[in-house]
């Protein structure tokens, strides 16, 4: 009778969490797969082998990945010692005001931040003018409607995100760990090689998949900052549903997309696993 309580407890627990995950994200991805295999009156593989035999589509694939693993990496390089010295070097009582502050960006629409960017950059915009004006141009730059500005725009929003998920590493990190290295006889370098990069990698990777993810699933600031000069997937995935109306093809892609994504995700749990072994 116990069992059977703690069991119907369990269900009332997690069975509304269930039904939501089942109704809004199992159905639509299986009715997404059955469509993608849609063609021709039948099942069959022709949306994926139209993949396969564009050039074009491949190459949107390739850019969204050569940008996402750009804007990742930079991310990681300034984030890190960012959070580094949120964590160690600002005093703790004012943490919480360098961290809101840090995060400020967030709480300012997606879309305005892009078109921000967009007017910083463009030809007569902000970073141009200061550019003239010092005399280390005498022509403007072709920053906007570029994948420069891509990048700039997703470096400037997942930086907050990796110096989030990094801090809370650094805070976990307890001072008796680089004592133990300096009585050791470890330097300054050898303490951070093998004590604190190795203990703050789990919040590198959770940040850095997380940008991944979002970048290159983003439409909005490569359309906005990137223009059309450049086809990326989410961009192609639009096109088939605005332009062609071809939604197996775009089930199809998205779902290619998300393989990449789930690879990329199996990677990243294996080392994590491995990082706590």
């Amino acid at each position: 009778m116990t069992g059977s309580k703690i069991n119907w407890h369990m269900v009332l627990l997690v069975g509304p969490a269930v039904l939501f995950t089942a109704l809004f994200f199992l159905v639509p991805l299986i009715a997404m797969a059955v469509a993608s295999f849609t063609g021709g009156g039948g099942l069959s593989f022709d949306n994926y082998r139209h993949f396969l035999t564009q050039p074009s589509y491949i190459r949107a694939l390739v850019n969204s990945l050569e940008v996402t693993l750009v804007v990742t990496g930079i991310s990681v390089v300034v984030a890190y010692p960012l959070a580094w010295v949120l964590a160690e070097r600002v005093p703790e009582r004012w943490q919480r005001v360098a961290l809101m502050l840090t995060i400020l960006p967030f709480w300012t629409s997606y879309v305005v931040r892009s078109y921000s960017w967009l007017l910083l950059l463009a030809e007569r915009g902000v970073v141009n003018r200061a550019l003239l004006a010092s005399g280390l141009l005498d022509q403007p730059l072709q920053l906007a409607n570029t994948r420069t500005a891509t990048v700039i725009g997703f470096i400037h929003f997942f930086i907050m995100l990796l110096t989030l998920t990094i801090y809370a590493n650094f805070r976990q990190l307890s001072p008796s760990y680089r004592k133990a290295a300096a009585d050791l006889g470890a330097s300054g370098l050898q303490t951070f090689l093998h004590v604190v990069l190795p203990l703050t990698l789990p919040g590198i990777i959770v940040g850095a998949f997380l940008a991944f993810v979002l970048a290159i699933g983003d439409y909005v600031t490569p359309q906005l900052l990137g223009g059309s000069n450049e086809l990326l997937m989410p961009q192609l995935i639009i096109q088939q549903i605005g332009r062609r109306a071809d939604l197996p093809l775009a089930a199809a892609l998205s779902l290619i997309l998300m393989i990449v994504i789930s690879i990329v995700y199996l990677a990243c749990s294996r080392w994590l696993k491995l990082e706590r072994t």
